[in-house]
């Protein structure tokens, strides 16, 4: 006799292709699911925290005034003043805000302070240990390494965040139906909220899954195209017609060291680098400039022109000699405007914005916050299916199951099939059949003669 489940029959009419789509969807989930909610909750604190800072810091906010802003030779002055004995890394120029001038570097002992750019006014000072962050940079730690060292967390969420990519198209061939029709429709783009706890968690991994899909794959592959080098170039090379992206955009500038003349100081050659900066740009909404140490004879004066406001995919960079304020030469994608980059450029350039969700503004960094919560949900609403079929399995063991009988039947109901007639009961010699039991309602059968036989 054969019996066969419904889910064994359903399992085994589909293909090869669902079935190892299956299997992927699953492992890979397991494998990177951990990783994944930390790397999307992390990216959910990110997306805001401009604005996030700017409302828990009401000071930093300074209305836009048609006069000159602070040279950045006055920013690094004012910046040494406050952290004695060490020097700006780095200042940041936004219209409508205070320029922040950071001092030590990213992960070093020193700190930032917030000065207005009209008047040079200190407005607050953040003094730092080493090793101490403040909260988004401490998140953005944990986006990019999980808090290990980039080394090794690093490569973690990069490869977690490519096999994310995996399961994202492994989880649109699960969730593609066999056969279109109305009850299928129904499961595929809609939840059931008034179902059971196991058919809504169902349908928030298979539902919110299809829905955000197109948005965190876009996430995704953005992150990747800024974490893995090899990936990055291939895309580029695709997406620019075989075009290898340029080599010093992973560094190689430098100063002449070897340069005899040195006519300006270092506070002398930001200040003229700034001025020519500025003037080519006299309507941006924004600059970033980083500093020479002295302790890198080498270094260069970078600065970033943003001529709007909150994105970051027109912005145009500019590198200059630390001892001549000449414009050191070099060909870039965001050398020239936007609007004359071909598309793969242009591609490029929105990469971040495209991450983030600034490249829609306000709307679309909604959007990007929602995927990635969708994101963080979707290895924990999945383990939660995976978990529940476990133990649904578990019990099956334990008892024994339903089944339906096939065209194969038993013994006994063969023998009835074919003869007719119901199989006589077994006799065994030595055993003596019970006498029934009569009431007497059956004493009539008795005196008939259709009672036991006497002993």
């Amino acid at each position: 006799m054969r019996y066969k489940s419904t889910t064994s029959q359903k399992e085994s009419s589909r293909s090869a292709f669902y079935r190892v789509s299956a299997w992927l969807h699953l492992w890979l989930g397991l494998l990177t699911g951990i990783v994944m909610v930390i790397v999307c909750l992390t990216g959910c604190i990110w997306v805001f925290q401009e604005e996030i800072t700017d409302l828990l810091e009401p000071e930093t906010t300074i209305p836009y005034q048609a006069k000159p802003v602070l040279r950045p030779s006055q920013v690094m002055a004012i910046a040494a003043t406050a952290f004695p004995g060490k020097e700006a890394a780095y200042a940041m120029y936004r219209q409508g805000h205070t320029i922040e001038a950071t001092v030590g570097g990213r992960g070093k002992a020193g700190g930032s302070v917030q000065i207005n750019p009209y008047t040079g006014q200190v407005v607050s000072v953040e003094k730092r240990k080493q090793g101490q962050v403040g909260f988004f940079r401490w998140a953005l730690n944990g986006h990019r390494a999980l808090w290990l060292p980039y080394p090794i967390g690093r490569p973690i969420v990069n490869y977690s965040t490519l096999i994310f990519i995996i399961t994202l198209i492994t989880g649109m061939v699960l969730w593609w139906p066999q056969k279109w029709t109305k009850s299928t429709r129904e499961r595929s783009f809609t939840i059931k909220w008034n179902g059971s706890t196991k058919r809504i968690n169902y349908d928030l991994h298979n539902v919110l899954g299809f829905y955000s899909l197109l948005v965190v794959m876009a996430i995704s592959t953005t992150g990747i195209v800024i974490g893995l080098d090899w990936f990055s170039k291939g895309f580029y090379w695709t997406t620019t017609g075989g075009r290898t992206m340029p080599e010093h955009r992973r560094g190689g500038m430098a100063s002449d060291t070897l340069q005899p003349n040195r006519p300006y100081t270092n506070a002398q050659a930001v200040d003229l680098a700034w001025e020519m900066v500025a003037r080519k740009h006299p309507d941006s909404k924004g600059f970033f400039m980083t500093f020479p140490s002295d302790k890198d004879q080498k270094g260069t004066i970078d600065i970033s022109a943003y001529p709007s406001a909150g994105k970051f995919y027109d912005r145009l960079g500019y590198h200059f000699d630390r001892y001549t304020a000449a414009p050191i030469a070099h060909q870039d994608i965001d050398t020239v405007p936007f609007t004359q980059s071909d598309f793969g450029d242009k591609l490029r350039r929105m990469n971040y914005d495209i991450h983030i969700g600034t490249v829609l503004g306000l709307p679309g960094k909604v959007l990007a916050f929602f995927a990635s919560l969708i994101g963080a949900s979707l290895p924990v609403t999945g383990f939660i299916i995976w978990w529940g079929k476990g133990k649904k399995k578990g019990k099956k063991k334990g008892k024994p199951a339903r089944r339906t009988m096939s065209v194969a039947a038993t013994d006994e109901t063969a023998a009835t099939i074919a003869t007719g007639t119901p199989p006589k009961p077994a006799f065994r010699p030595g055993q003596l059949q019970p006498k029934p039991v009569f009431t007497p309602a059956t004493s009539t059968a008795a005196s008939s003669g259709l009672g036991a036989p006497e002993q």
